[in-house]
């Protein structure tokens, strides 16, 4: 069944305009606290949202509207989502809620939920609510009205969750650490939990203003990070994104490392210290040098669709642990419920410190292959898929490729855009190879 509102990540969209509305907000949070009330009595819910400045607005019309629903409220203030899961997890909440975009502009904002377990919910959840949506409203009298109180030292808690899912017998002592935090929920976070744990720590993208959210910083600029890197002498930089569910990650040479990279890094350290990984789950668009590279240490290679719910899905069913995609979004289900790019930054350093060595060093052996991505603008009602030319040239691209690369072609969800991806071993062929399919698609 199609949704109205909800995408792949909750809902989002631009502030002003619907359902980014304050009056859609209280709607929606009567609607979450009715569907709540279904299977608890007093549910609770706690709210934490980013350092965007619309996050004010969209607090106040949600808190009022689980209130008007029986509904009580615990309010965190500025948090990551994956700090927001947590505390839900650890507090025994009926459910979690994060106001952000994540790394969009601050133009925009969104609501994600997470289930009393620190989980993405389930479709069948989101279809409840927006059925809910379509009723009448059912206030509830003044003595069922929902409280609301802040939560004392949220992030205090949160420091000392993510501390913990460092090695114990290891400290950052002797590490230079430039930590951005794309002036994002972990501005008051991230520097602390590295500093705690032995490193000396630059900070930057820390200064929010409810303006400049991921504006020249964090996960999606990673320019600032490099420079600042160099300019410091430090050994490593770490860049969230604007909730601090994704991880971009720079050594003292400037290289930039992706989701995949660190993905392999955290699974060869598993390995390393003797732990049986028996698979990893990536998506269509991980590159095949890490799949490769995967199998060559005897860990299956799963991909999911693009997006982080995906890998949570295959992960699940597979009973798996761990799992990522290039963007930075990754996943170590044994140390949380869902993506967190300060947990999965320690992780890797710890992969570092316990080995001794370098993570250009650990990661020598695994040589990205070079992509080539063309969108192609598709015409109203061209079906593509029907198209037997490019059908054929796709399967001699494959066959050309079989075992040095790959070919991905998939719709765009936001745009009448056709995306053509080749992988190779070879740029030149990975180009001359798109090429080819993006004329077959013109003849």
């Amino acid at each position: 069944m199609s949704r109205k509102y909800f995408g792949t990540d909750g809902i989002r969209g631009t502030v002003g305009q619907a359902p980014i509305t304050p009056d859609f907000m209280l709607r929606l949070g009567h609607a979450v606290g009715r569907v709540l009330r279904k299977t608890s009595q007093r549910p609770t819910v706690l709210i934490g949202k980013d350092t965007r400045i619309s996050g004010y607005m969209i607090e106040s019309a949600l808190e009022a509207g689980f209130a008007s629903a029986g509904v009580n409220v615990l309010l965190t203030g500025p948090l990551p989502t994956p700090g927001v899961a947590y505390l839900t997890r650890a507090l025994r909440q009926d459910l979690g809620v994060v106001i952000s975009a994540s790394h969009n502009p601050f133009e925009d904002n969104g609501i994600k939920f997470f289930s009393a377990k620190g989980e993405k919910l389930p479709d069948a959840w989101e279809l409840a609510v927006e059925a809910a949506l379509d009723e009448e409203p059912q206030w509830v009298d003044s003595a069922s009205l929902g409280r609301a109180k802040r939560l004392e030292d949220a992030r205090g808690r949160y420091i000392e969750f993510c501390k913990a899912s460092f090695g114990s017998d290891l400290t950052l002592k002797g590490l230079k650490i430039v930590v951005d935090a794309a002036n994002g929920a972990a501005y008051h976070v991230a520097p602390d939990v590295f500093h705690e744990l032995g490193a000396e720590v630059i900070s930057i993208g820390c200064k929010p203003d409810g303006f400049n959210i991921n504006a020249g910083f964090g996960a999606t600029a990673p320019g600032a990070l490099v420079e600042a890197v160099k300019a410091h002498g430090a050994h490593y930089g770490v860049a969230l994104d604007g909730d601090a569910d994704r991880l971009q990650l720079v050594d003292d040479q400037g290289r930039l490392y992706n989701g995949d990279e660190l993905l392999f890094a955290m699974v060869a350290d598993r390995l390393d210290q003797g732990q049986r990984v028996p698979g990893a789950v990536g998506t269509l668009m991980t590159n095949m040098a890490v799949e490769l590279a995967l199998r060559s240490r005897d860990v299956e290679f799963v991909r999911a669709k693009v997006g982080d719910r995906y890998v949570l899905e295959e992960l699940a069913a597979r009973g798996w642990q761990l799992g990522g995609e290039g963007s930075g979004h990754l996943l170590a289900l044994d140390k949380h419920t869902t993506g967190d790019g300060i947990v999965s930054a320690l992780l890797v350093l710890q992969a570092v410190c316990r080995s001794g060595r370098s993570l250009a060093q650990q990661l020598a052996g695994v040589t990205l292959f070079p992509q080539t991505l063309i969108n192609v603008r598709l015409q109203p009602g061209q079906d593509w898929k029907s198209s037997r030319r490019l059908a054929e040239v796709q399967a001699a691209v494959t066959a050309e490729l079989a075992g040095k690369g790959r070919v991905l072609i998939r719709a765009s969800g936001t745009e009448p855009l056709l995306r053509v991806m080749v992988e190779a071993s070879d740029a030149g062929l990975a180009q001359r190879c798109a090429q080819r399919l993006v004329d077959a698609l013109a003849d």
